[in-house]
């Protein structure tokens, strides 16, 4: 079976041979100016919103100095939400009170808090149920990302994090493997080398996938 385009929509077949409307690929259902997500990265929700950008993203506006960057290969189950830059209200003087939206006073107004970085997620990270994204969140690659995980701040690569606030519970893998893992970039394979070598990739024979990618 040929493998879908990640400019397909909807990308799970149910058996009737109907699309699945609540999964899609980000790269096809959003077009938002601040997003950014790579190929094959995929959303899933039980009731599928119209807007998959705001959706998962409600406070990252068209207008929003930061972006939401995704890797590839993501996987990103029902009620997660991003909560970007934008969302944040000043809150170093006497009040958090954001005047400025209600005055049309724009970025230069006085209540308005300064720009706040992107949120970036890596390659082939698993973002559980309810989990969220705070908006310093540097996420690395191979995260395992727990259900209802409250996640801020840079987490290294292939971490398992957990809990509010969420904390690294372990490491997947030790060093040497995800320095291998990382120059390997599976995820940058071409799609049918990626789908030939399905047993290689979720199994964990490090040679055998050294043996089909670059050294």
């Amino acid at each position: 079976m040929t493998f879908p385009s990640p400019r397909t929509r909807n990308p799970v077949k149910l058996s009737d041979g109907t699309a699945h409307g609540g999964t899609v690929f980000l790269s096809a259902a959003t077009d938002h100016p601040r997003i950014r997500v790579g190929d094959y990265s995929y959303a899933s929700a039980h009731v599928p919103p119209d807007d998959w950008a705001g959706h998962l993203a409600p406070y990252l506006y068209d207008f929003s100095p930061e972006r939401l960057i995704i890797g590839k290969f993501c996987q990103i189950a029902d009620g997660v939400t991003f909560i970007t830059a934008s969302a944040n209200h000043r809150h170093d003087g006497f009040s958090s009170f954001p005047l400025m939206i209600f005055t049309g006073g724009g970025a230069a107004a006085p209540s308005m808090p300064p720009s706040g970085p992107d949120t970036a997620v890596g390659h082939d990270v698993w973002i559980g149920q309810g989990a969220r994204i705070m908006p310093d969140a540097q996420i690395g690659n191979g995260l395992i990302i727990g259900a209802g995980a409250v996640v801020t701040g840079a987490i290294p690569d292939y971490a398992i994090v957990g809990g509010n606030p969420g904390r690294v519970l372990r490491t997947r893998f030790g060093p040497e493997i995800i320095e291998t893992l990382n120059a390997l970039a599976w995820w940058d394979w071409d799609i049918d080398t990626i789908t030939a070598q399905e047993a290689v990739i979720a199994g964990g024979n490090l040679k055998a996938l050294q043996a089909v990618g670059p050294a």
